[in-house]
């Protein structure tokens, strides 16, 4: 029997840890596949999960996984490219001058909601899952996707930045509250 991942909430430390690089010969091996894979299962069974970093399932790496099928679902101006993103050592390379200040959420923040200040483009740099170097552009919401996920894994949330933060349980939400 296979146990669903837990997502780590606030006030657990590893959230505040700056994540560890994976080493590049690593990146096949059983373990760090087994930790993208949970990462999956972990966002998935959120109906909310956008994105997801490796410490919010209790994991100190520097991956994060952004849900091809939410992002789809979310903006218009999105490229799939037909499975979820990875990045295993990511790293903005560039982020536009022109900020907006954006809704967030976090699934390590449960039901907290605040505005914060991102730039409107990004481009990131890593490796995916078969360890393939990828740089990839971003706008809008994927641009902000990434420099949330990056904070996660400097041990930054976005509670840290956010101002008019509010509690706004799920059941308001569905309520269009």
């Amino acid at each position: 029997m296979t146990t669903m991942p837990h997502i780590v909430q606030d006030g657990d430390s590893v959230l505040r840890e700056c994540a560890q690089t994976v080493p590049l010969k690593d990146i096949s091996s059983v373990k760090i596949q087994k930790v993208i894979s949970d990462m999956k299962k972990a966002m998935d069974s959120q109906k909310d999960g956008v994105a997801i970093a490796a410490p919010q399932i209790g994991v100190p790496l520097r991956i994060f996984v952004v849900s091809d099928k939410i992002m789809k679902e979310a903006d218009k101006e999105y490229k799939s490219i037909g499975r979820d993103l990875v990045f295993i050592n990511p790293e903005i390379t560039k982020l536009s001058r022109d900020k907006h200040e954006v809704e967030e959420g976090c699934l390590s923040v449960r039901w907290k909601y605040g505005k914060v200040s991102r730039s409107i483009k990004a481009t990131v740099s890593g490796y995916n899952e078969l360890g393939e170097k990828v740089v990839r552009g971003a706008s809008g919401l994927l641009a902000q996707v990434f420099q949330h996920e990056t904070d996660h894994l400097d041990g930054v949330l976005f509670i840290d930045k956010a101002f008019d933060v509010q509690d706004i349980p799920p059941e308001d939400l569905e309520n269009g509250k």
